[in-house]
This record gives C-alpha cells, structure tokens and sequence, in this order.
C-alpha cells in the first residue's frame, strides 16, 4: 500500500482518521469479492458490523440497504453464485449499510455488461438523488455522460481539470458528448 508523503483528507469538519469520518464515507473497491459460504444479505452485514455497528443492527440494516440496490429477491443466495452485477450492487449495499453519506466506487462499471451497466448506472443516479454524495473514479469516459455533474481529471497526480461535466465532455468526440438511447440526456 502506498502512503501519501503529503495532504489529508476531510468531510467537513471531519478528518479522515476520526470514527465518525470512517462510518458517513464508504468506499467500494474495483473487484468486489464474494466472500465464501456467505450469503448476500450476510456479506451486508458483516460490512457494517466491520463499520461498527452491533451485529443486530448490521442484520436489520442489511434488509434496507439490499433494497436500496434492488437485490432483496437475492438476499438468500451465496455471493458466490451471484452474476458480476449483482455482485457489484451487493459491493454498493455493503458500503451504503452503515448509513454512508459519501461513496467512493472505483472503476465500479469495469467488466459489465452493457445491460448491467445501465442498471448500475440507474442506480447510482438513483443513490445521488437521495442525498448519498457518489465519487467516481473512472477511466471511461462513458461512465460520465449521465451520472457526473462535476468532473476533476488527473494526470500523474495533477489536476489537469476540474470543472462541469459539459465542459469536460466538449473536449470529447461527439459520439461521446451525447450518447445514444432512449434515456440520454445532458446535464449542464
């Protein structure tokens, strides 16, 4: 792992190494692993009782927080058996269980489908509508055209841009600035 020799990070007045940072921040990794013998639900839980909470309210929690990623009609079957998207939006209840404020996804569209991109892309519209904060670490420039209202570019750790989605998508291909479909739409 790699150390920052410089920086820190903060949520407010929050600083990145005090408990109460660590339980409104979440973060899903690029691969989320099924973890073996545990079913959906159980792997939800156990991430928030990793979070800190008590084992009891991690369980109650579970419930709703694979509702929020429409997953309740798999809550009982192993991880291990469950399809990449759906493994990916068990990664997203793990992380929203505890009552994050902030999520963190990286590359989280890396290897789907396009159906399965389209109902996580869904999906995160729809975790950012109901005040979750969603950061989003990509390199396709796709995942941009319809979840991001704000875009930061780095290059060899430089901002080499930061601003609206509209700005940084008009220096884009066309085919890229507005995509095809039925539920396309461009934000300012």
């Amino acid at each position: 792992m790699n150390r920052p020799s410089r920086g820190s990070v903060r949520l407010g007045r929050l600083s990145s190494d005090s408990r109460t940072y660590r339980t409104k921040v979440a973060w899903m990794p690029q691969t989320v692993t099924a973890m073996t013998g545990l079913t959906a639900r159980e792997q939800v839980a156990y991430t928030g009782w990793l979070k800190g909470m008590s084992r009891r309210a991690a369980w109650d929690a579970s419930t709703g927080a694979l509702e929020q990623v429409r997953m309740t009609e798999h809550a009982d079957t192993k991880t291990k058996r469950l399809s990449g998207g759906q493994l990916r939006r068990v990664g997203v209840a793990s992380a929203l269980v505890h009552g994050a404020e902030v999520l963190l996804l990286d590359e989280p569209t890396a290897g789907m489908d396009p159906t399965q991109r389209r109902v996580f892309r869904d999906l995160v519209i729809g975790l950012a509508s109901r005040e979750v904060r969603v950061l989003l670490s990509t390199h396709d420039v796709a995942d941009l055209a319809e979840e991001a209202d704000h875009v930061t570019a780095l290059t060899r750790g430089t901002i080499t841009f930061s601003g609206t989605t509209g700005a940084f998508l008009a220096h884009a291909p066309a085919h890229v600035r507005r995509p095809a479909g039925p539920k396309s739409r461009t934000r300012p």
